[in-house]
């Protein structure tokens, strides 16, 4: 067993300011949806849910109650026990259960599961910033109708900027998300005080027989409703998914201390005023500010939009990572923006594909009432996803009795389908949108693992037993030349064929020759005291050497810093790394081979490959000491 450490800075930093980073990172998405969740409730199938008594306190004892059992009960009392070694989110959990889970075809369904929720992500990322700051800007209309217009451009620019600047990282305003975030949580609660005190009748709300009455009384409209509440638990997995960055107690004390109550002030307060003048129905969030305070709650509201984006997009970054270290994805250029914390990174091809894919929406929804009706499906198809691959934890490998694990179904996952059931009432209104997207990414997926699986069989053949290489070269007369020649590989039971290139064409083997192999490991981070092991080929003074660099999913694959590690460890490593040159085995694929794979599948396989990220880069190799050596396949 690899051993493995978390965030250090959890050790370190006091539980308040692990609280208080929290909300600039996990609750930005669930912290903005009072500026939109209300609007869509009341705006959603030709306004069917209207603005009274009845219909209001029905819709209010909803969104208080959907919080608690799905943000309060079901993340934060349950599925955050499920760490893969602090580690949240659904690619962790994949991880967690395929680490425990003997059975070829259940280990089969939970990575099917894994690959599905983390398609609906994608879809989930690509929304996110386009509704949050269309919300945020929809404010100034408010101020003047006659700003409308601008609502597109304003929108376009501001996410131009956040996406443009993604390469810079985000260590230098990082620190001030924070405390914005908790301004904002604390500005969501003043706003709804007043209007909670002229009609303090609206806390009634809080008893869930109104939601009861309002669903027997009108079925329909009550269904339809489900669709837009759900809305008001955007960004729950974010609560799980960033565990490992701030630990369970922070997130857990930021949540029922301030996000909770302040979400549930400003929910009571919307619907007060609602109560109070039916007119504001129009945009109530921005109608629960005075006149004079509508303009700079916009631009508030707009700083806070930006920070729940910048969240979902960096996690969109960490996603994309563990898929390409689980085998889902091509290789991808990772950047590190910050020296001191890994998990701060920057990949160019995602932040183009998502940045392009947001300017899209905006144009084609072109406002945040429109886009509601395609966020609700992947939002719940993310919690219906997850919820089973807990109970699938909970039942196999942390064996819960059956009576557990029915109240779970009950309570938790009868709601959740129940939203799920609303939603697919959306999808020609819009909800077609993230199972395009979601559809679009399994593609990607299943097309990599299986063109990669074929690469790999057919790879072997061509390298031959590493075993019988070396015990042929030390029965040969080729002769040695001064020098370290390192070979990245991903196993140790094959030659690379860099290696036999050299042989075969150049006649020379040189004096120290280093196999390494990048092993990536089911856990978020392996300690750098553990990360390398040495392995034994046969013979102590052949000069050729096996050596394994062990990585977490949040770790870098840099072959360099891993050969330094073993530097001095047998005599055979008694080596300068810096006098390293490094030898990358290629191949060229063709399409034309006749292995069952479907022929356009094929050729978007090569396709990827070929624009997969250089493992120069990947592996962190110098240009300068790196020779690419190889040969042609047919798949």
């Amino acid at each position: 067993m690899i051993p493995t450490v978390r965030d250090s800075h959890q050790g370190k930093d006091p539980l308040a300011g692990l609280a208080l980073a929290a909300l600039g990172v996990v609750f930005g998405d669930i912290g903005t949806s009072p500026l939109y969740s209300m609007q869509t409730v009341f705006a959603t199938h030709h306004n069917d849910v209207r603005p009274i008594p009845e219909d209001v306190y029905g819709v209010i004892s909803m969104v208080l109650w959907t919080i608690t059992i799905v943000v309060s009960f079901k993340y934060i009392s349950l599925v955050m026990r499920a760490d893969n070694e602090g580690e949240g989110g659904i690619l962790s959990l994949t991880a967690l259960l395929r680490d425990n889970v003997t059975s070829t075809r259940r280990i089969a369904i939970v990575t099917a599961l894994g690959m599905l929720g983390a398609a609906l992500f994608f879809g989930d990322s690509v929304i996110t910033p386009a509704i949050s700051v269309m919300s945020a800007v929809e404010g100034l209309s408010v101020v003047n109708e006659g700003l409308q217009a601008w609502v597109v451009p304003a929108s376009v620019a501001i996410l131009s900027v956040l996406f443009f600047f993604q390469k810079l990282g985000t260590a230098a305003v990082g620190r001030f998300f924070g405390p914005i975030m908790a301004l904002w949580f604390l500005t969501l609660g003043a706003l709804g005080v007043p209007h909670i005190i002229s009609h303090p009748q609206i806390l009634g709300a809080v008893s869930p027989h109104h939601a009861l009455l309002f669903a027997i009384a009108h079925p329909f409209i009550a269904f339809i409703a489900m669709g837009a509440v759900v809305l008001t638990i955007t960004g729950a997995e974010a609560l799980y998914a960033d565990m490992g960055h701030f630990g369970k107690t922070p997130i857990r004390l930021a949540w029922f201390v301030l996000v909770f109550p302040c979400l549930a002030l400003n929910y009571f307060g919307q619907g007060a005023m609602i109560l109070e003048d039916p007119a504001t129905v129009n945009n109530p969030f921005f109608n629960l500010a005075p006149s004079w305070a509508t303009l700079p709650l916009v631009l508030l509201a707009t700083v806070a939009t930006v920070i729940a984006s910048q969240a979902v997009i960096s996690g969109a970054y960490s996603v994309a990572r563990q898929s390409v270290r689980l085998g889902l994805f091509p290789r991808l250029l990772v950047r590190h923006t910050s020296k001191l914390e890994g998990g701060q990174i920057y990949l160019p091809a995602v932040n183009w594909i998502l940045f392009l894919g947001v300017l899209a929406l905006i144009a084609i929804f072109r406002s945040s009432v429109n886009l509601a009706a395609a966020y609700g499906l992947a939002v719940t198809g993310t919690l219906i996803l997850e919820s089973l691959l807990f109970l699938s934890l909970a039942h196999m490998v942390w064996k819960e009795p059956a009576w557990k694990i029915g109240v779970y179904i009950v309570v938790v996952m009868g709601v959740e389908v129940a939203f799920f059931g609303a939603n697919l009432a959306k999808v020609v209104s819009g909800g077609w949108l993230p199972l395009l997207i979601a559809t679009m990414v399994l593609m990607v997926m299943t097309t990599w693992r299986k063109g990669y699986a074929l690469v790999t069989a057919h790879r072997r053949e061509l390298e031959g037993p590493l075993d019988e290489f070396v015990e042929a070269l030390r029965e040969s007369d080729i002769p040695r030349v001064p020098g370290v020649a390192v070979y990245p590989h991903p196993n140790h039971e094959t030659t690379p064929l860099a290696l036999r290139s050299n042989v075969y064409f150049n006649h020379v083997v040189h004096q120290h020759v280093i196999l390494v192999e990048i092993v990536n490991e089911n856990v978020p981070h392996i300690r750098h005291v553990d990360r390398v092991r040495v392995h034994d080929l046969g013979f102590e003074d052949d000069g050729i050497v096996h050596i394994s660099v062990h990585v977490g999913f949040s770790d870098s694959q840099d072959v360099p810093k891993g050969l330094a590690l073993a530097v001095g460890r047998t005599p055979e490593l008694d080596i300068r790394p810096g006098d390293a040159h490094y030898f990358l085995s290629v191949l060229t694929l063709q399409p034309t081979g006749r292995s069952r794979m479907s022929r356009w599948r094929k050729q978007f396989f090569v396709l990827m490959a070929n624009n997969a990220a250089s493992r120069t880069d990947v592996f962190h190799l110098p240009p300068d000491r790196t020779a690419v050596m190889g040969a042609e396949m047919e798949i």
